[in-house]
Formats: structure tokens, sequence, C-alpha cells
């Protein structure tokens, strides 16, 4: 989720209009809904500081705005939190194990969503009992879908074969 997402998602969590959230963070009252609005459309990218003053008035992180880095812990944590605003993907502890799982009743929820994570958990679960390889494994998930990869492919070759009649 981009950043204009984010900021659209907590402004309206928030129950705010884009001109309030404007002219909340100091702009002026005739371009206060513009600027909020071509953030959110990614028309314009917020620097810092707006970023920093938009984080304070919406009262979240400034990292709950931005787009995620998952090479870093507070990264990581924030994307897992846009997981579960998206997704209906929620943490859990099941059997002293902490664990993210989809969420029933949250109205993100998705039966798609849940079906990968349960093609996932099964296809990891052949690489633990040694059904598959660790090549295998890897192969699955840097491939994933495979049947979408395969059918673009297909379209590709297909398109290229009928091009060159």
């Amino acid at each position: 989720m981009a950043i204009g997402e984010r900021i659209h998602f907590f402004r309206t969590l928030r129950g705010m209009t884009q001109k309030s959230l404007g002219q909340l963070i100091g702009f002026n009252e005739k371009t206060a809904d513009i600027r909020i609005a071509q953030y959110e459309s990614g028309k314009r990218s917020p620097k810092d500081d707006i970023t920093q003053q938009m984080a304070y008035a919406l009262d979240v992180s400034p990292y709950a705005l931005t787009v995620p880095d998952i090479d870093t812990y507070l990264g990581l944590m924030h994307t897992l939190f846009t997981l579960e605003d998206c997704y209906g993907l929620t943490i859990a502890n099941i059997d002293g194990q902490i664990c993210i799982k989809p969420d029933i009743n949250h109205p993100a929820y998705s039966m798609t969503v849940a079906e990968d994570l349960h093609t996932w958990a099964e296809t990891k679960s052949s690489f633990v009992n040694g059904s598959i390889t660790r090549e295998e494994y890897d192969h699955w998930r840097y491939h994933y879908p495979e049947d979408i990869t395969t059918e673009a492919k297909d379209s590709l070759d297909t398109a290229k074969s009928v091009s060159h009649e």
C-alpha cells in the first residue's frame, strides 16, 4: 500500500476530510484539500516534514504512513500492521506460539488469502516432513503463483508465434 493510500486510510479512519487534515498541518484553506488529494492520489509525495506533521495530526507513527521497508524491524512491524488492515491477517497466540492468521470476522477477510495461506502451509509441511526438497520448496515460493506465471508465459509465446506468421 503506497503512502497516499495509507494517508487516505488513516484520514477516513479518523473521520477527517481532506480539507481538515490539510488545514491541521498548516496548508491554507483554499488549497488544503487539493494538496491532500494530490498526496492520496499519488500525484505528489509528501516530504519528510509533511509526513511527520500528517502522522502527528492522524495520531499515528510516521512509519504507519510511509511505504514499509521490511529490511528494518520497524518496517517489518508496520508491514504486518498493514496486512492486518488490508487483508484481515491478525496475530494470535496458539499453543504458546505467536502466529499470523486470517481473522474471519475482519471486514477485509478474503477466502482467497486464506486458501493461499493454506496452500503455503501445506507446501511448507511437505518440505519439513521431507516430501519435497529445499530446492523444490524455494522454487514454489519464488515462482508463486506458478499457474499465473505459466499462463503469462504461454500467452506471450502464443503472441510471438502469431506475430511471426
